[in-house]
């Protein structure tokens, strides 16, 4: 994602680079981004902080929890506006981002696509207006084998959004044996893992006699980073706050 990010970046007028981080004993520090990237050099060596005399305007992670509750910190400290696309965070990793937009900005999302942000809105549509028409809902996600969080973050948001339109009060993860007939107050996800699956996400409303599909699907980790820097657009200059892509979409 980096590298995307640095590559589609270089083709927008509107944009910079002007720090690539990574872990301190990444085989590439000191390399150019831009030729780590696959595309001409642009003068920016990877690096595993943020130099002190670059100016930054907002700062993308697509990294792993421990990473984003690092540069969180500095973000805080040098009160430059985060986007946060790192999936797998836990409650107390959400509860330090929240802190931290008291202090910067911030924008929080299990998905940086702009398709998948308004598959959210749409999701919460269907939900309210199904909820009291005995309908079941079952999400299925399907991403690479290379994937280390189960089920992924957005199929875990596309799930709330139902559970808190429709009040179902459990999650079930899969079935297997005798589990009798499917009660009306959960909400089956299903993970599936294989290849080079960028990401496919699912929600069914289904009844009696009749089913309802709500599909996305990425082709492309570009959708991601392209979604990213949008929201970087959108970040930078903004006071204190968390935001999410619904306000990048105006939704």
């Amino acid at each position: 994602m980096g590298q995307r990010l640095v590559a589609l970046a270089a083709e927008d007028a509107a944009l910079q680079v002007v720090a690539a981080v990574d872990y301190a004993k990444h085989p590439r520090i000191g390399h150019d981004a831009g030729e780590v990237a696959g595309i001409a050099k642009i003068g920016v060596p990877i690096t595993a902080e943020i130099p002190l005399s670059t100016r930054v305007d907002c700062v993308i992670d697509f990294s792993a929890p421990g990473g984003t509750m690092n540069i969180l910190k500095v973000c805080v400290d040098r009160k430059l506006p985060l986007v946060i696309a790192t999936t797998g965070l836990e409650a107390e990793h959400k509860k330090e981002i929240a802190e931290a937009a008291h202090e910067t900005a911030v924008l929080l999302s299990p998905s940086m696509s702009l398709v998948v942000n308004l598959l959210f809105k749409l999701t919460k549509l269907t939900a309210e207006a199904l909820a009291k028409q005995d309908f079941d809902v079952e999400i299925i996600e399907r991403h690479h084998r290379f994937k280390k969080d189960s089920p992924s973050g957005t199929a875990a948001m596309f799930a709330k959004i139902v559970q808190d339109a429709m009040k179902q009060e459990k999650i079930m993860h899969g079935r297997e044996g005798i589990v009798g007939e499917r009660p009306h107050g959960e909400i089956g996800m299903h993970a599936v893992r294989g290849g080079d699956n960028v990401g496919e996400h699912t929600i069914v409303f289904s009844t009696l006699g009749e089913t309802m599909e709500l599909v996305h699907k990425g082709y492309s980790r570009d959708s991601y980073a392209r979604g990213a820097l949008a929201a970087a657009k959108f970040l930078a200059g903004k006071p204190a706050g968390q935001y999410s892509m619904a306000d990048v979409l105006g939704l």
